[in-house]
């Protein structure tokens, strides 16, 4: 344990989705693993609901900051512009407030619309940022905050800049409690039967949801006949219909499923899966790595850049996932990513040559480097 670290503050700024949230949460639980208590920890994130259901669920102290994405087109650069100042005054407080209570304050930002002005309030405060990199392409807002910040680490590849590569971040709710029978039999399932998991992270895919939906109207009979059972996370953005539709769907099919806008305890629902279908956000692979769970991927569709693609590449180049184009149409998706899907619920070496892949890469420790780095200890 470091001996320069009797009264001192964090502040971990992401927030928007639980990409950027949940990394921090798992930096914060190294910070307190490795110190032997817990520091005070605030965590900055937007307005938006899910970020504060996520954090009073974990009953963490947090700002929401009135920060908005930047944006191009004249009504989002409006709101961006109008919410910059508001923003930084706000982190600038909140920065003032720790420093006064307790003398040294330490910014972790994990990138997104609400790290940047909560980096720019600590540029003003003279307090040291610490950046850490969840893409493979980083944003906007983390290759500038990367200029200011005292030190950047990145969890992926990043072409075209030198930052330390540390493994994926994971909290512990994120991570298998035990083996996938135990997983299996903890949410109600026969923990004899395979699973397969689907979901389109914190926020949830509508596409997806729907491909789920097709394929057990289509192809139940390749469910049924393998006695595949199914978790489904719809996401709470999608709304209740995606919800009701799956679990109509499994029903009407005779499949044992778990149906749930949203999983706080992810860990399980990764330790029972043997293949998951899933976007492939940071979180989400660095999830997937971390339970060696061997999944297929369908990177959201609608980023230019499509560094969501690029965040899988690593588990691609050593076999142990698969990537699909998102088709956005359910009967589209079914003819290339479903097709994937069921090819691999049939093909049980296929699934443990992926899993002993993912098991290769070496634990997802990126939380604890973090956490050594900024507490000075080894």
């Amino acid at each position: 344990m470091s001996s320069n670290t009797p009264n001192r503050a964090f502040v971990l700024a992401g927030g928007g989705t639980g990409g950027h949230i949940f990394p921090n949460l798992a930096i914060a639980e190294q910070i307190e693993s490795l110190l032997g208590h817990r520091p005070r920890c605030v965590f900055a994130v937007s307005r938006r609901p899910l970020d504060a259901q996520i954090l009073k669920d974990e009953s963490r102290e947090f700002v929401a900051i009135p920060a908005e994405p930047l944006a191009l087109r004249p009504r989002g650069l409006l709101k961006f512009l109008n919410s910059w100042g508001k923003s930084v005054r706000a982190a600038r407080a909140m920065i003032q407030k720790l420093k006064r209570e307790h003398g040294q304050v330490d910014v972790v930002a994990t990138g997104g619309f609400v790290s940047a002005p909560v980096a720019q309030a600590a540029r003003v405060e003279r307090v040291p940022v610490t950046l850490v990199n969840l893409d493979a392409t980083p944003g906007r807002a983390n290759r500038w905050i990367a200029r200011h910040a005292a030190r950047v680490f990145t969890a992926a590849e990043t072409p075209g800049v030198k930052w330390p590569v540390i493994r994926p971040i994971v909290r512990a709710a994120a991570l298998a409690p035990g083996d996938a029978r135990s997983c299996r039999k903890s949410l109600g399932l026969d923990p004899d039967r395979p699973v397969l998991l689907v979901t389109g992270a914190s926020q949830g895919a509508g596409s997806i949801n729907k491909l789920l939906v097709a394929l057990i109207e289509r192809h139940a009979a390749d469910f049924a006949s393998r006695g595949w059972q199914v978790i489904h996370q719809t996401g709470p953005r999608t709304g209740a219909k995606d919800m009701d539709d799956s679990r109509a769907a499994m029903k009407s099919a005779g499949i044992p499923a778990v149906v749930e806008a949203f999983f706080r305890e992810m860990g399980v629902a990764w330790g029972a899966a043997d293949l998951a279908i899933s976007r492939s956000g940071a979180g989400s692979v660095a999830e997937a790595w971390a339970n060696a769970t061997p999944s297929v991927f369908l990177p959201y569709p609608y980023h230019k850049d499509q560094h969501q693609r690029a965040n899988a590449a690593a588990l691609v180049c050593a076999g142990a996932c698969v990537i699909e184009d998102d088709l956005i149409e359910a009967e589209k998706n079914l003819g290339r990513a479903g097709a994937t899907v069921l090819s691999l619920m049939r093909d049980d070496a296929k699934r443990g040559a992926m899993k002993t892949a993912l098991k290769s890469l070496g634990p997802a420790d990126g939380a604890r480097a973090v956490a050594t780095a900024l507490l000075g200890v080894r």
